[in-house]
This record gives structure tokens, C-alpha cells and sequence, in this order.
């Protein structure tokens, strides 16, 4: 795990990395190359995980310095493809996956990039072709993000890191701002809340030749990794759930490649617990003795603490806990240090918390910590899964199946039958009338506090839409799409982003194991009685840690998310804070968002005439980021 820059066409300034120091604190990497077309700027920060040696240093170069790579990840296959190229003439001066990535390309080309199993992000620059290859892995889970004006291109881990160019001004990108600030979604598209600066999605990369490309030119940006089609195996559960077994212990025990400390984070849920326990089975395969090193966050509010599951996993595979309490007071006052490395506004507590686990990680000398992040999206996790299911039983007239599936989901989630009734309709329309419900709901819902001048043209939005539009899939009818979509196009990429920073924050690399692409192929392929089956979600993954989890786990429906007391906090010790955070996002913009509106929204909630929701927070964070990178509208 590293930070990356790359530059063309802008003066060389070491400071682009230096400012993401803190992703590679053990090692320091610039070379500057003088091109006909004009300066070229390679740099790196390293945190060493894999070869820890000298020698293993970046940017590295190969074939006799023809090819030079700066990257950022890892390749957890590296062993197996060094045997096979070695086996094809290849020769090695490291152990790290770095030179086996680079030998890769100079065999196989870009397709290479099919035979890598793990997570990268990196910019190769091809001294003899003239030519730079940027990459970004399958799922988004390393950033890249890249800047281009009439003086260069640039690619970078972090965008303060562009933000430093001298010619950069850091502007209010206003359609994100809209779909942060009313759906809480961000990294659904390319751009970012930063107007002018581009990423990578998962699956993409782009191809410059410095011979022909022009500044003028929009990035020839192209996707290497497919869309995932979904539903197109049939297995009876029994296989199914074998099957995953094999893909998800394949995946666990080849991300716990490393030649540094490895642990874990464990929320208590399903999927954090998944991985903990297959850790465990794997060092006890091991005979040395070792344990399983596992973090997690706990509070004094019942409702939200995790504490009993966590104990039983823990309890299970002898791990060694450590303990992080996320404090009320340090929620507000970490937030200007955490908005600094997040790049972006975050939208709730919970990233706070999240911080608070990845601290405590670092203290207990944990280098590498595995994470049960995207199981969710792949297996229907959310609550929003279940009318996309419901409406599969009614086109296959299956009523009997679906009125106990609405009864299961009754009493074990607490969602009235009228409320499942509704929420079926969107999915069952046609897609002139989804679009048309979709609209009207949109408009109903609308918040008034949004209604301002600055936003009003942005109010028809949707989000989601863009996002599914974006991977040109057709509007979502059944399960198995809808999962397609949040894995490969809007909220995974961006959980992985916060957790990518918070991780990077304490010089930690996060890993994980759910997505390993030969795991999330398998499972968007199974069928929806693989994802739900009566009020249970996430069923293949239950089945398949039988015997594996603790019962009380692996059965368990009442899942928290990685939540905060966020509504005691608010009405409570950070009412006054809030409040004030609310009126410096108004004063900093004016004309943004109503303000009549948002002050009655906010006090709505906190004085409890309704629940307390993240907007909250969105409004309040945007302010804090806006004032930290000096973005105007």
C-alpha cells in the first residue's frame, strides 16, 4: 500500500507526494524524466508489506529501464505468476509483487490485467512506446484520480496532492454536491466533489501516447473489466454454498500474504466475523501457534454496542481482542483532521468510528488489517434489496412464498406490510412508469432545505440512476441487476473509498477478501434464492459458515451497520456543535442550499419531531470540508 504522482507537462515539485506521506511512511521514491513533449514526473510513497527490502523501492523500472511503474496495492497472485513467468524465461532481482506486475506487462500486455487477483492502482510509463498506462483495479478499491489542463496531466492517490498545483483552484463541483448532500452517495461517477478533477472507476484505465495526445483531449478513459452479467448459474444450495466456502477460504488465505503483522477488524456482524473465523483456521493450519489479532469499536449506548457477538467471535477462535471506544467529544473534534484525508465531505459518524478502529489497529502494531467490506452489495445486505426480491415472487406468482417472506421480514425488521406493499410497486412498473413513480416520489420527498439557488437546477437528479447509467445497465427490475449495480457502480466504491483513507491515515493497508473477483463473479452469477430467502439475507454466505461461525452470528438479522449513537449525540453533548457547524456550511455558501429550510430541518430532528438521519451530518461536514481545502462555489 502506497501513494502515488504522477505528472506530465507540470513542473516537477516533490511536494505531490510528499503530501500523501502518510499512505508510505517507509520510503521515499521521485525520478524526473526530461521528454521531448516536456517534463515527466514519477513519485512514491512506500508502506512496505511485501519484500521489505531496498530493492523492492519505487518507482522501479524493468527490461533495461524501458518500463517504469509507480503502484500502489496488492497483487496477492504474484507468487503464482512469478512461477509462471519464471517458467517462461523471466528473470527476478526481488521478492516483491511490484517487479512481478511490471515482468507481467512486458509478457502478456494489458492482458495481464485479467491474471491479477488483488487490488491496484497504478501508472506505468513505457520509455521506448512513448506511451503511459493508468490503471485502476476491478472494484475501485485503490484511488486514482487525475487532473488535465492546457500545462499537463496528472494521476494521483489523493486529491490534495492536485490540489497543490500551482495553477489549481479548488472549485464546488455542484451536481456531486446535490447527490452527496440528498442521497448521501459519492464516487458513483468520475467526477468528484472537486470540479475539474476526475477518477477512475473500478475496472477502467486510460491509455496516453505522449507522441500524439493533446491537452485538449479529453482522457481516452476505457473499461478493462467487464460488467458482471447476473443470475446465470444454476446450483442447488447445497453447491452453492460449498462452492462459496471454497472461493471465500481461497480468498482469506491468500490476503494473508505479508511479511508484516496482519489483523483484522470485527464489528461482530456476519461478515466481519466470516473473515475473522476463517483467519483463525488458517493460522491453526499453520502449527506455530499464532492468533488472529482482531479491533473493534464499542460504546455505552446498548442500542448501538456489538459487544456480545464480538465477545462470541472472539470467544470462538481464540483471537486476541483489542478494544477502541469511539468518544462523543472526539466525533466533532477529529472531524477537520479526518475531512483532510478523506479528500471529501464523509456522511456519517460512522467514518469517525471507523477512524477510531484503524487508530487503535496502529497501536497494537497492525500493519495489515482484512475487512468484511463488500459482502453487502453482492448479497443483497440492505434493506432496500428486499422489494427487488418480492417483486421476483410476484412475476413467478409465487404469493404463498412472498406473505411469508413479509411476515419473516415483519417481526424480524419491524417494516409493516403496508410499507413492503409500496416499496414493491417501483420495481413491478414498467419503465416509462418507474421513471415516471421515481420522479414523483423524488419530488414528494424532496427536501425543502435543498431548494436553493446554487442547486435548484440540479432537484431532478437521481443518483442512483446515474450511477446505473454509467455501467449502461437497463433499469433495474430484479435482484440480481440491483446487485450488479451497488458492487460494481455506486455504494461500494464508496465505502472503499473511506475506509482506503482511514486506513491510510494510520499507515495501515486494508484489505478485503469478499473481493476477490473470482468470488464476486460466483456470486452475482447465483440465482436470488442464493441472496434472500424469506426475511434472511446474505443466505449462500449463512449456509456456507455453518459449523464456522458462532450460531448466534451466523443466524443473526439484527445487524447494526458500523453504527454511532449518532441521535444521542446530536440531541445531547453535540447539539451546540452541530447547530454551529450547521451555520458556518450557510455562511461559507450562500444561495447553496435554503437556509429557512435548513434550520427548520435541523431542528426538527433535534428537538425529536422526527428520527435523526445522516443530512445532519452531510450539511455540517461539507462546511468543515469547504473550509479546509478553500472550495469555493
Amino acid at each position: 500500500m502506497c501513494g502515488i504522482w504522477f505528472s506530465f507537462g507540470f513542473p516537477p515539485n516533490a511536494k505531490h507526494i510528499d503530501l500523501a506521506s502518510h499512505r508510505g511512511p517507509d520510503g521515499h521514491g521521485w525520478r524526473v524524466f526530461d521528454t521531448v513533449q516536456g517534463p515527466l514526473a514519477l513519485g512514491h510513497r512506500r508502506l512496505s508489506i511485501i519484500d521489505l527490502s531496498d530493492a523492492a523501492a519505487q518507482p522501479m523500472s524493468y527490461a533495461d529501464d524501458r518500463y517504469w511503474i509507480t503502484y500502489n496495492g496488492e497483487i496477492y497472485n504474484y507468487i503464482e505468476l512469478r512461477e509462471e513467468l519464471v517458467a517462461a524465461g523471466f528473470r527476478f532481482r526481488t521478492n516483491s509483487d511490484t517487479e512481478v506486475l511490471l515482468a507481467a506487462y512486458a509478457h502478456w500486455g494489458e492482458a495481464a490485467l485479467n491474471r491479477l487477483v488483488g487490488m491496484f492502482a497504478f501508472v506505468l510509463w513505457d520509455r521506448e512506446a512513448q506511451i503511459v498506462f493508468a490503471v485502476r483495479d476491478r472494484f475501485a478499491i485503490k484511488p486514482l484520480y487525475f487532473y488535465a489542463s492546457l500545462h499537463g496531466i496528472a494521476f494521483a492517490s489523493e486529491i490534495k496532492q492536485i490540489a497543490a498545483l500551482p495553477e489549481f483552484i479548488a472549485k464546488l463541483n455542484l451536481a456531486k454536491t446535490y447527490d452527496f448532500l440528498s442521497a448521501g452517495i459519492m464516487d458513483h461517477t468520475t467526477e468528484t466533489m472537486f470540479d475539474g478533477v476526475g477518477q477512475l472507476q473500478g475496472g477502467e484505465c486510460a491509455q496516453l501516447s505522449l507522441r500524439d495526445w493533446r491537452p485538449t483531449e479529453p482522457l481516452p478513459v476505457r473499461r478493462w473489466y467487464g460488467i458482471i452479467e447476473p443470475g446465470t448459474l444454476e446450483l442447488c444450495e447445497r453447491s452453492s454454498a460449498q462452492r462459496f466456502a471454497e472461493l471465500l477460504a481461497q480468498s482469506v488465505h491468500i490476503h494473508l500474504r505479508s511479511d508484516v503483522p496482519v489483523g483484522s477488524c470485527l464489528s461482530g456482524g456476519l461478515d466481519s466475523s466470516s473473515i475473522v473465523c476463517l483467519m483463525a483456521r488458517e493460522l491453526d493450519a499453520l502449527g506455530d501457534g499464532a492468533r488472529v489479532h482482531s479491533v473493534s469499536a464499542c460504546y455505552d449506548v446498548q442500542a448501538v454496542d456489538e459487544r456480545p457477538y464480538i465477545e462470541m467471535v472472539v470467544d470462538r477462535t481464540n483471537s486476541t481482542p483489542h478494544w477502541c471506544y469511539p468518544r462523543v467529544e472526539d466525533a466533532y473534534a477529529l472531524a477537520e483532521r479526518i475531512t483532510w484525508h478523506q479528500d471529501e465531505p464523509y456522511g456519517s459518524t460512522s467514518i469517525f468510528a471507523q477512524w477510531c478502529v484503524f487508530e487503535e489497529a496502529r497501536r497494537a502494531g497492525l500493519k495489515v488489517m482484512l475487512d468484511g467490506q463488500g459482502a453487502d452489495e453482492q448479497l443483497a445486505g440492505y434493506h432496500g434489496c428486499f422489494p427487488y426480491y418480492f417483486a421476483n415472487l410476484v412475476r413467478q406468482r409465487r404469493f404463498a412464498t412472498l406473505l411469508r417472506a413479509m411476515a419473516e421480514r415483519h417481526a424480524w425488521h419491524g417494516v409493516s406490510f403496508s410499507e413492503q406493499m409500496r416499496a414493491i410497486l417501483l420495481p413491478l412498473a414498467p419503465p416509462w412508469l418507474a421513471r415516471w413513480l421515481r420522479h414523483e416520489r423524488q419530488a414528494l420527498t424532496q427536501h425543502d432545505w435543498l431548494n436553493g439557488e446554487a442547486l435548484r437546477p440540479h432537484l431532478v437528479r437521481s443518483a442512483f440512476e446515474t450511477a446505473r447509467e454509467r455501467i449502461e445497465r437497463p433499469p433495474i427490475e430484479d435482484l440480481g441487476d440491483l446487485c450488479v449495480v451497488l458492487t460494481q457502480s455506486s455504494n461500494l466504491a464508496m465505502l472503499l473509498h473511506w475506509e482506503d483513507r482511514n486506513s491510510m491515515a494510520h499507515s495501515i493497508e486494508a484489505r478485503v477478501p469478499f473481493l476477490d473477483h473470482r468470488l464476486v463473479e460466483f456470486t452475482l452469477a447465483l440465482g436470488d434464492q442464493h441472496k434472500i430467502v424469506g426475511g434472511d439475507t446474505k443466505r449462500v454466505l449463512r449456509r456456507a459458515m455453518c459449523g464456522i461461525l458462532p450460531p448466534r452470528v451466523r443466524m443473526r438479522r439484527d445487524k447494526l451497520g458500523f453504527a454511532t449513537p449518532e441521535e444521542v449525540w446530536f440531541r445531547g453533548q453535540l447539539r451546540e456543535a452541530v447547530l454551529g457547524g450547521v451555520e458556518d456550511t450557510l455562511a461559507r455558501y450562500p444561495g447553496l442550499l435554503n437556509e429557512h429550510g435548513v434550520r427548520a430541518h435541523v431542528a426538527d430532528m433535534l428537538d425529536g419531531g422526527r428520527p435523526v438521519d445522516f443530512s445532519i451530518w452531510r450539511i455540517v461536514n461539507l462546511g468543515i470540508w469547504g473550509r479546509q481545502f478553500a472550495v469555493s462555489v
